[in-house]
């Protein structure tokens, strides 16, 4: 987009842009989303910005109005897969916070120096100023959702003192602490007050979202294959509530997000045995619900094929669920190779029963997080059921998660970590294609050798050599093609 364009979106008020730039005005002082309600600045006035970041990089506060850091994520981030997206979503993760820009650096595979300047070239600010303004962000939702202390809050939100807390605060809010608490919005959900100073019952959040939202289908793939004791599905369908358990860098999280949507977004509440990881387990829930992305570049992009054109109309806001651990996945998805859903389902079931770290305390249904690798690295797994060959697979995928051979977070080179998991025996282009679709969030990936996706496209009559013209959303293609399958089977079946 040029500058003009940025001005048009933000004179007609476009929420479609909410978190792809942001505009600053010179005689306020502010910085808004493109949607803010507030009397359109004059041109002469305006500043964009790619990043909040840059934003307070250039001397402007938060406008209170329109609240500009509670936007979606761009979906660049999740498009691009060099190194400036690659860090992006490893930033988003709290991996600057826990293991410094160093850390960071060692995760992309690149010197801190190159890290900082393209993220300076690109986005406006360095890895440092982007994880401040992440901060700035988990404190200002904890100082509005919680009855933490402000010292509390300052070191659960990755500040180094409370010094460092204040300052950031007046920096980007032009409040202090305290008059940022007393600014809370108090609105109803239905998981209580937001704003509700109560930090027993968790942290209650509004995960904002751009464009329409199909909740119900993200809701049923949720659904379909939520495993017992670490997932759990509650409610009926218009109103369910989604619970799971969560691993964190800190501890262990239960969190818990409702299917009925809000104005532009999805309530959630976290309960997490340590507030430190409240930026990394809301990153990884959007991540899981695809938050970050673009219905209206996806829609104008399939909707332009006739086959996909009538699917795209019939569910606006389609999304591709992603994961809240990509180790996880990974195991689940070997689980998964050859059989159906159900039987997924219930080996899942089993290798949580018999592997699973127990919670302290569980919660309902909610009784284990996840085995990690190491707990299955070297194990015989007979409890399965399984053939040899097939425990033998996942034993090798177990080992290379937990030994680090192969790398899946949110920074990975995606391409590497496909050819490494193809190099790894009992793994084959379903498994590695569906890992890459999920568990690292690959926009542009059609699973073609699945069965529901070919059944989906001979319904609908497409080709898989027009795939090149749904790029970079194949992934969002697929999803189409599999709930197209399953409306053929309930159609026929009834």
């Amino acid at each position: 987009m040029s500058d003009d364009s940025r001005y048009e979106a933000v004179s007609s008020r476009d929420a479609r842009f909410d978190g792809e730039f942001f505009f600053a005005v010179s005689t306020t002082g502010i910085y808004c989303r493109p949607s803010c309600p507030a009397s359109t600045p004059k041109r002469q006035n305006v500043t964009f910005y790619p990043t909040a970041a840059a934003a307070q990089g250039g001397g402007y506060r938060a406008c209170r109005r329109c609240r500009p850091d509670a936007v979606p994520g761009s979906a660049d981030w999740n498009t691009r897969a060099d190194l400036v997206g690659r860090a992006m979503r490893l930033i988003g993760d709290g991996v600057v916070d826990r293991e410094g820009v160093a850390g960071l650096a060692a995760h992309l595979g690149y010197s801190a120096r190159q890290v900082q300047r393209q993220l300076n070239a690109e986005v406006g600010a360095g890895p440092i100023a982007l994880a401040r303004a992440q901060r700035a962000h988990t404190a200002r939702v904890l100082m509005q959702t919680t009855g933490l202390r402000a010292a509390e809050v300052a070191f659960a939100a990755g500040f180094a003192s409370v010094r460092q807390f204040n300052d950031t605060v007046r920096e980007v809010y032009a409040l202090t602490p305290g008059e940022l608490r007393a600014a809370r919005p108090g609105r109803s959900s239905r998981f209580g007050s937001v704003g509700a100073a109560d930090g027993a019952g968790g942290v209650p959040l509004r995960l904002a979202h751009r464009g329409p939202y199909a909740a119900a289908e993200i809701f049923d793939h949720l659904a379909a294959r939520a495993l017992a004791g670490v997932e759990e599905m509650a409610g009926d369908r218009g109103d369910r509530l989604y619970r799971r358990t969560l691993r964190l860098p800190h501890g262990t999280g239960i969190a818990e997000v409702g299917e009925r949507p809000g104005d532009g977004w999805l309530e959630c509440r976290l309960h997490l045995s340590d507030l430190r990881d409240l930026t990394t387990a809301t990153q990884r829930i959007r991540r899981l619900f695809d938050l970050d992305a673009d219905p209206h570049a996806v829609a104008e992009r399939l909707g332009a094929d006739p086959a996909l054109a009538p699917l795209v109309a019939l569910r606006p806001g389609l999304r591709a669920p992603g994961t809240v651990d990509a180790q996880e996945l990974t195991i689940r998805a070997v689980l998964g190779q050859q059989v159906s859903v159900a039987a997924g389902r219930t080996l899942g079931g089993a290798l949580v029963a018999a592997r699973g770290t127990p919670l302290r305390t569980p919660s309902g249904a909610l009784t284990h997080t996840f085995p990690e690798p190491s707990a299955l690295a070297g194990e015989d797994l007979r409890e399965l059921g399984m053939p040899e060959a097939r425990r033998a697979a996942l034993r090798g995928v177990a080992e290379a998660l937990a030994d680090g051979s192969i790398g899946l977070d949110p920074g990975a080179d995606r391409d590497r970590a496909e050819k490494e998991l193809l190099g790894l025996r009992g793994v084959g282009p379903w498994t590695a294609g569906y890992v890459r679709m999920r568990a690292l969030g690959d926009p542009d990936v059609l699973l073609t050798g699945d069965v529901a996706v070919r059944a989906g496209m001979r319904h609908t009559g497409a080709d898989a050599v027009d795939a090149e013209a749904w790029r970079p959303w194949c992934t969002y293609a697929t999803h189409h093609f599999w709930t197209a399958a399953a409306d053929r089977r309930r159609t026929t079946s009834a």
